[in-house]
């Protein structure tokens, strides 16, 4: 057993220190998460704006905003496509490779970062559908980086800190929620500080001056500039040596990109060593073998990724409308356009700076301390307390000496969903499913994932206006609940583990011997 663990590529990625390319990987994976979450949560920020200069009604007493079914489709249009690209690009990473369709992801989503802020036309009717046209396939392009990132990184990590690793690739999403607010503040400073107005109740129609339409075009469009930043490095990364030699069954290639970034000799015999150990009983996707050694597993990361997604995305793409609900920010009124979005981007970024990013080094910092299971499991609880702290005595907290408090609880959500399942649900699917699967599977979770986005982008709004922001945010935390169950039910802990270990690749004599071993 000594002698084959000598032989072993796995091995060799099982035990690796921490090395440049570990930390390499998770820049040039972490840079496509940047982009993915700027571009998916900016959008939250600009449309108070959108209504204003494309939908002002002349002497309404309030200023102008998108109609519901449009500003429902300007906010989930994106998750539609990211649904798609999600299993598509997760199956394609299977099939041809992580490394061959990951570039092809970053260019979508540079591509159509600029389209969406060059959206051209005469009305606002043509430019709102060719700013949806180019969110959607947005959406596509970032819906490929979820398997494909967290698939990368999780056959590149060792197995003492892959946690960790994988963890800091998905920080990056608060990093760039982050980013959307601090853009936000500086452009429409800058403009406002270039081009003031008064306020809406002043004067309605120069509240919103001609180059406010500038502002949320280059908004839009910093999304391109970290994913053109990284794709050169992303190009220059080598295949995983996991798929090379266990799926793609090319040993001297895996051998060579391994003995590239280890540093180290590794010899092809190695590869051919792993590919004997590791079993070979293939199966497929919509087999009885995988319903029965996977099936639970696959229903477990997906459902919870579905439950997380409704609350989590409901939480941050309606923000702005919950604190304004409660009057945390000012009238729409008393501001003019680029003020309004201003305040929106600052509350924000504070809710960001507080707890959303804290939520994720706190993951990154515990992950492989504490486990999987036990983080997801406290995120989900503590996510449901804090809920139905919030909606229980809804009205004590619309008082005005008590909205500090509401915003304190509602940040405290935010910091338990990224301590916690929003963290966990995106990495454990990269661990526990087959080489050959592993990318799909996780596709297939992301996916529903984002479904559960739709629904909370799309319904969200239409809840509180049937049933009011308390009922709504009992329903919130009744999702949570289930998703503390479904997890107590479903979710192993892959923490300490090999992936193949995780998956069964690797014969149970064998993984009896490896654990008498250590």
């Amino acid at each position: 057993m000594a002698d084959e663990d000598q032989r072993s590529v796995l091995k060799a990625l099982d035990v690796a220190k921490t090395q440049w390319y570990h930390v390499t990987a998770v820049v040039v994976s972490g840079m496509g998460f940047f982009t993915d979450s700027y571009d998916l949560f900016v959008i939250s920020l600009i449309t108070k704006l959108l209504g204003r200069i494309y939908y002002h009604q002349p002497g309404s007493s309030s200023p102008g905003s998108l109609p519901d079914g449009i500003s429902a489709a300007v906010s989930g249009v994106a998750f539609a496509g990211t649904f798609l690209g999600q299993i598509f690009f997760g199956c394609l990473g299977d099939k041809l490779g992580r490394k061959r369709v990951y570039g092809l992801t970053l260019l979508i989503m540079t591509i159509c970062s600029i389209g969406s802020g060059l959206s051209l036309g005469n009305d606002p009717k043509t430019v709102m559908i060719i700013l949806c046209f180019f969110r959607f396939w947005l959406g596509f392009g970032i819906g490929g980086d979820y398997p494909l990132s967290a698939t990368i990184m999780s056959e590149y990590a060792n197995k003492r800190t892959r946690g960790a690793f994988i963890a800091a690739v998905f920080g990056m999403q608060g990093v760039g929620i982050l980013a959307a607010g601090a853009v936000s503040l500086l452009v429409s400073f800058l403009f406002e500080s270039k081009f003031p107005s008064p306020a809406y109740m002043v004067d309605g129609s120069a509240s919103t001056v001609p180059q406010a339409d500038y502002v949320w075009r280059i908004i839009l469009m910093f999304g391109a500039v970290p994913a053109l930043l990284t794709y050169y490095w992303r190009m220059k990364m080598p295949e995983t040596a996991r798929y090379t030699a266990l799926v793609a069954k090319n040993a001297d290639k895996a051998a060579s990109d391994m003995a590239k970034v280890l540093n180290v000799d590794i010899e092809a015999s190695a590869a051919k060593n792993d590919q004997a150990r590791v079993s070979s009983d293939e199966f497929g996707l919509f087999s009885t073998k995988f319903l029965k050694r996977h099936g639970l597993r696959l229903f477990g990361t997906a459902s919870t990724w579905f439950l997380l997604d409704i609350a989590f995305y409901s939480q941050n793409l309606f923000q702005k409308d919950i604190f304004t609900t409660i009057g945390w920010l000012p009238p729409a009124k008393t501001m003019n356009a680029l003020q309004e979005l201003y305040i929106i981007a600052r509350a924000q970024t504070i809710i960001a700076c507080c707890s959303t990013v804290p939520g994720y080094i706190a993951t990154i910092i515990f992950i492989d301390r504490i486990g999987r299971f036990r983080i997801q499991m406290i995120g989900f609880l503590m996510m449901t307390i804090f809920m139905f702290s919030l909606a229980i005595p809804y009205h004590h907290w619309t008082l005005p000496a008590n909205r500090i408090g509401f915003v304190v609880l509602y940040s405290f959500t935010f910091f338990f969903a990224n301590f916690g399942p929003n963290a966990t649900t995106f990495i454990v699917p990269a661990e526990i499913f087959p080489a050959r699967l592993r990318s799909t599977c996780h596709g297939i979770s992301a996916a529903s994932g984002k479904a559960g986005a739709m629904v909370g982008s799309f319904g969200f709004a239409a809840l509180v206006k049937a049933l009011g922001m308390s009922k709504t945010l009992y329903i919130m935390g009744g999702i949570n609940l289930a998703g503390l169950l479904l997890t107590g039910l479903t979710t192993p802990e892959p923490n300490g583990k090999s992936l193949e270990e995780l998956s069964g690749e690797v014969p149970e004599p064998e993984k009896t011997q490896e654990k008498i071993i250590v």
